[in-house]
């Protein structure tokens, strides 16, 4: 039986959750702006078709938008990771075997489920769109790299219907296909072993295919030896169905304005360790380190520059939101210095155990224990129905005149109870 691995993947994820609410926006040239609105980090097909790249400043396109008519977004994390969660909990019932490869992509084991791989892929691409209203293209293929690439093919080739089944094609099909896309297409495959494989004088997938895997292993490393196996059909990397536990939390952001005040610093600090600590729950594991590090704007050089960091070690292995805050503060107010206009604070979690194998002490006091735990579920379940931050640290502030700039956010329609969206009925 062959093998055959799914991968499904939303199109343009961030403005498809856009559009998801505001369907005038269909058709459009959309963007989705990074931290601060600093960058473009999601593009529609439309702002594509202009010729605008990823990753580029906003503020050098503010002219080509105008021209065009763009319509930008700052980013909406929690809308954008709720309809994920949705997405993904949905691919779940379409497989035993279901990889979470990131927020907008998943593996999907269909060996064996029915003979018609590519009907069967469109059903799920119409299950997706009719519940969730998020596009998506799926890639099958006996590898994941291979299932990476019938991806790319069904985005980029309009023939294919959003779904291309490399199983369901001949060799010479597959073979002219790989012809005519470049090496740098093929996953795990960056910009500097590229420029080598040119040199090699491989330039395409077919040629990549058709390279010595023990060759290319000498050259670069074991992964490339599986990166050409897989192009062969040998399944090299199998499917992850856990997600293995963080062994670091980092949670950091950049501010929307230079701040020099310690008070500033404090609250993004209490904020930023507050939402560690929420992941660090959401694994139901424990810290026994804390992390935190202060900096200015290395690129603006005509200003004094500081940069410092501080690990603060803690008294036993936590989860208590308000235990990590109180090890952030002390470590921040070691490091801050007057004088410097700050850009950037972060929090770093380290030495992450498992909670239970949190070791005992004979000075373990179990009542407290308990108290904490109750206190940090209660939390959690109270934010999670009601809201982000509904019920918060006093520490993080109300008037946050140093958080990220996000001018242009849509509204957090499925996660917040004053901006969900409204139908007007008529009677």
């Amino acid at each position: 039986m062959t093998r055959a691995i799914a991968l499904v993947d939303c199109n343009n994820f961030f403005v498809s959750c856009e559009r998801v609410f505001q369907p005038g926006l269909e058709g459009k040239p959309v963007v989705v702006l990074s931290n601060n609105d600093g960058c473009v980090v999601s593009r529609s097909q439309e702002v594509k078709d202009l010729g605008m790249k990823m990753a580029v400043p906003w503020y050098q396109m503010k002219d080509m938008a105008k021209r065009h008519g763009i319509i930008a977004f700052s980013s909406n994390y929690s809308l954008y990771a709720d309809l994920s969660n949705r997405v993904m909990s949905l691919l779940a019932q379409f497989s035993p075997d279901q990889e979470v490869y990131s927020i907008d992509e998943s593996f999907l084991d269909l060996t064996g489920i029915p003979d018609d791989h590519t009907q069967y892929a469109q059903q799920i691409r119409e299950t997706i769109r009719r519940c969730v209203g998020i596009p998506v293209c799926v890639g099958i293929a006996p590898s994941k790299t291979l299932a990476k690439l019938a991806n790319h093919v069904a985005k980029k080739n309009l023939r294919f219907g959003s779904v291309c089944d490399f199983n369901a094609l001949t060799q010479k099909e597959l073979n002219d296909l790989f012809a005519a896309i470049d090496v740098r297409e093929v996953w795990g495959v960056g910009w500097r072993s590229t420029g080598k494989l040119n040199e090699m004088g491989i330039h395409s997938v077919l040629d990549l295919k058709r390279a010595s895997a023990k060759c290319l292993r000498e050259k670069f490393s074991v992964v490339q030896e599986r990166i050409v196996e897989e192009l062969n059909g040998v399944a090299c990397l199998e499917l992850d169905d856990v997600v293995p536990d963080k062994q670091q939390i980092i949670c950091s952001r950049s501010f929307g304005a230079l701040t020099s005040l310690l008070p500033d610093l404090e609250q993004a600090v209490v904020a930023y360790a507050t939402r560690a600590a929420e992941k660090l729950r959401q694994q139901h594991s424990m810290a026994s380190g804390i992390q935190v590090y202060i900096r200015t704007n290395p690129h603006k050089e005509s200003a004094a520059q500081y940069q410092q960091a501080m690990l603060v070690p803690l008294p036993e292995p936590t989860d208590d939101t308000r235990l990590l805050c109180h090890a952030a503060l002390h470590g921040l107010r070691q490091i801050y210095r007057v004088g410097y206009a700050y850009q950037k604070a972060g929090v770093i979690l380290t030495e992450i155990i498992p909670a239970s194998a949190r070791p005992k002490t004979l000075f373990d006091d179990a009542e407290a224990q308990q108290k904490s735990h109750a206190l940090m579920r209660t939390l959690d379940r109270i934010n999670r129905s009601m809201g982000s931050g509904t019920i918060r640290l006093l520490g993080e502030g109300t008037d946050k005149t140093w958080a990220m700039r996000r001018n242009h956010r849509s509204k957090r329609y499925t996660t917040e109870w004053s901006e969900l969206a409204l139908c007007p009925a008529r009677c």
